[in-house]
């Protein structure tokens, strides 16, 4: 969604934009990778020097653009989560939790996923932006095929 076309959309819903919410949403659309709280307040001072974001205002302002469905907020093994813009950035990341590695995977695979939740159990799950943690090939390899020293072979079922 571009960038007036995402101010309409929220104007639309009776939200209020201030202009240090335009601010944020700017920044996130003008990204091409996921950023933190942090990097956009970052980007807001060297972008407009004159202009003071605190960081609760960032923060508030994610968390309300989250709950909207225009950015995306996921933890990516780090100390801090990340945002991106929701509609830019249509994929989940599967991350190694030996070598810090980041794949990219296509949202699509997770499609039989969301369907055998709602089967299964009635739950209609919001799969926007995953990441998930296991063992890259190249670790995997490194350690001889073993995934996991806890790993529990058994059936439990």
């Amino acid at each position: 969604m571009e960038h007036s076309d995402m101010i309409q959309h929220l104007r639309a819903q009776g939200h209020r934009l201030t202009p240090q919410r335009r601010l944020i949403i700017e920044v996130l659309q003008g990204s091409d990778h996921h950023l933190s709280a942090d990097e956009i307040a970052q980007q807001i001072t060297l972008r407009y020097p004159t202009i003071k974001l605190d960081q609760a205002t960032v923060y508030r302002t994610l968390n309300w653009l989250h709950g909207t469905g225009l950015v995306s907020a996921t933890w990516l093994g780090q100390s801090h989560m990340v945002y991106a813009d929701a509609g830019r950035h249509q994929h989940h990341h599967l991350i190694c939790v030996q070598c810090q590695a980041s794949i990219e995977a296509n949202p699509q695979l997770f499609e039989p996923l969301r369907e055998s939740l709602l089967r299964h159990y009635g739950f209609a799950a919001r799969l926007d932006h995953l990441a998930l943690f296991g063992l890259c090939a190249a670790c995997q390899q490194a350690a001889g095929g073993q995934l996991f020293a806890t790993e529990n072979t058994e059936d439990t079922e």
